[in-house]
């Protein structure tokens, strides 16, 4: 409804062509592209190198054979207290270990304690510590009298005893302010695995940067370590050129972008990265007159120990100019995004993670006819959003789900959607959405393989503009699709899958992509159709240092009427320097 009533008011003041008023109504749809297109940087500029520790060769084993006549001590109750635990004038008795749940539920009482069943408690015991990460932490047992029925057990707690940074950069970057900000930890607490996986995770989060850990027993303090932190890091500063044909026939389809990143420029284990991208004119561009995009974008994020912060930002322009019947017209637009978000680790072992994200954003859109503001299709939308972010590992497949929540307010002066006279859609959305993706890497012969799944769906609980909608069709959802038009509602989900062989080992795969989706909602009864299924089949790589992914694809099943082209094919060529 908002888009006929916006034409009917511009075509008062201009005898448009169908050309033209289909230019009008594809203004949403470039600010969903670029939408898309952001969203997939930011995601990757986000990614953590997953860090996972192995501990089976801390393992203990039990290597004891039986012991003929030993004695077999009957013990109804045991204590577990710590090895440095000791009583006061207040507290006579000595509080037991922070271990004690967790080792005396792991025992079955009574039990008639031998020699052999003590030494496969201690075993066992050990690994329970070892599993949740306390490697340095040991359990013995001090010699005691049995006789009561009653068995003590000793837990030495391992503790940093000193965290050392060794930076190992031709010119120096880690500061005590690189360690401070990068681990969980600090001197004197519980040594954990899983903090020091946290640790690494965000020292490695820059890829100039390399770093690993020793630890060392501390010669003088009992349980005590030392935590070496070997950092090496090269040019901070890499700055990138990179072309594709992601772009919109209307405005280019080819697209130049130029990027600069500084990694740890305070310090901090920090990323600071800007871009800025413009299509290409062609004489392929289906608008022979003046046209083109632009976007700037920007992103910083910084990690703190179990916290992780991101800014972002992006501006994108587009214009057209097509012919009217009387003179040319420009048509123009402007999209403006901001997002702050806040990501804290809730929990983690050897097999999964969980982390929780909130934050903010805003959002602002115009519109333009020959330089003049089409103030009825202004946008000026704020809110906040979260996720819950879960990660399984499963042998060598991996799981990750992500289940959020976005919602509009009033803040940053929002405006009324227009949409809302007719309950078409509303500044103040309510959007559900899922994600979960499933990654399997697998050798076929003697050829690696890797299997990828992901799945997305978005659930309105308010009329949604189509900004906010769902949408299917192009390089980001359904493959095989060219994206010039899209299906869209305010529910729906995709469902991609990609096959790829690492050709040889040798860091090109060829993949084989089959993709399946559907949209939903009031606004998609007026649609052609509510399904798309496409495929396609694609080369990625790295050659001479250019980082590259070419396609083919076409779609399998479409709405009839639904207009794409039979073959679509694009490609992304970058080269970092």
């Amino acid at each position: 409804m908002h888009n006929r009533l916006t034409l009917s008011l511009i075509v008062s003041f201009f005898p448009l062509t169908g050309i033209a008023a289909q230019s009008v109504v594809h203004a949403d749809q470039q600010f969903q592209r670029q939408q898309l297109e952001q969203q997939q940087k930011f995601e990757q500029l986000t990614e953590t190198p997953a860090v996972r520790l192995s501990t089976e060769h801390l393992t203990v084993n039990d290597t004891n054979t039986a012991i003929s006549n030993t004695p077999c001590f009957p013990i109804q109750h045991i204590d577990v207290i710590d090895y440095d635990a000791q009583p006061s004038s207040t507290k006579p008795e000595i509080s037991p270990s922070r271990f004690s749940t967790l080792l005396k539920n792991s025992t079955t009482l009574p039990i008639c304690l031998t020699e052999q069943i003590l030494n496969q408690l201690l075993t066992q015991w050990q690994n329970k510590l070892i599993d949740r990460g306390f490697i340095t932490t040991r359990v013995l047992v001090q010699p005691q009298d049995l006789r009561q029925g009653k068995l003590t057990v000793t837990v030495v707690l391992g503790r940093i005893s000193r965290l050392q940074l060794q930076d190992q950069s031709e010119f120096p970057k880690a500061t005590n302010a690189t360690i401070w900000f990068a681990m969980p930890m600090k001197q004197g607490d519980l040594l954990n695995l899983r903090d020091l996986e946290t640790g690494l995770e965000n020292l490695r989060r820059n890829s100039s940067v390399k770093a690993n850990i020793e630890l060392f027993a501390h010669p003088e303090q009992i349980g005590g370590t030392d935590v070496v932190i070997a950092f090496q890091q090269g040019n901070p500063f890499s700055f990138t050129l990179s072309l594709d044909d992601a772009g919109s026939k209307a405005t280019g389809r080819f697209q130049a972008s130029a990027a600069l990143s500084a990694e740890n420029l305070f310090s901090w284990n920090d990323l600071l990265y800007g871009s800025v991208t413009r299509s290409i004119k062609t004489n392929n561009d289906d608008n022979k007159e003046d046209h083109g995009s632009q976007n700037l974008s920007f992103y910083y994020a910084l990690p703190w120990k179990n916290w992780l912060f991101t800014l972002s930002h992006s501006t994108f322009n587009y214009h057209q100019t097509i012919p009217g019947a009387f003179e040319k017209i420009e048509f123009s637009g402007k999209s403006i995004q901001w997002q702050a978000n806040l990501s804290r680790l809730l929990y983690r072992d050897a097999q999964r993670k969980t982390t929780l994200t909130a934050g903010f954003w805003s959002r602002r859109s115009f519109n333009y006819v020959d330089g003049d503001e089409l103030a009825i299709q202004r946008r000026r939308m704020a809110g906040w959003q979260a996720h819950l972010n879960h990660t399984e590992y499963l042998g060598n497949a991996i799981w990750q789900f992500q289940l959020g929540y976005k919602q509009g307010t009033g803040a940053d002066r929002a405006l009324a959607a227009p949409e809302e006279l007719f309950n078409e859609g509303t500044s103040r959305p309510k959007i559900f959405n899922a994600k979960i993706q499933f990654t399997y890497p697998f050798m076929l012969g003697k050829q690696p393989w890797q299997l990828h799944s992901e799945w997305q769906a978005q659930w309105n609980k308010t009329p949604l503009i189509q900004q906010d909608k769902f949408s299917i069709g192009g390089r980001y959802t359904v493959r095989g699709f060219d994206g010039e038009l899209t299906l869209s509602g305010e529910r729906g989900w995709f469902w991609r899958n990609e096959l790829a062989w690492n050709i040889a080992n040798r860091g090109h795969q060829l993949y084989f992509a089959l993709d399946h989706g559907r949209v939903d909602g009031r606004s998609t009864e007026d649609l052609l159709g509510k399904q798309l299924t496409g495929g396609a089949i694609g080369l990625k790589g790295n050659l001479f240092g250019f980082n590259y992914d070419v396609f083919a694809g076409a779609p399998i099943n479409k709405p009839q009427g639904f207009q794409t082209s039979r073959i679509t094919t694009g490609f992304n060529l970058s080269y970092q320097f």
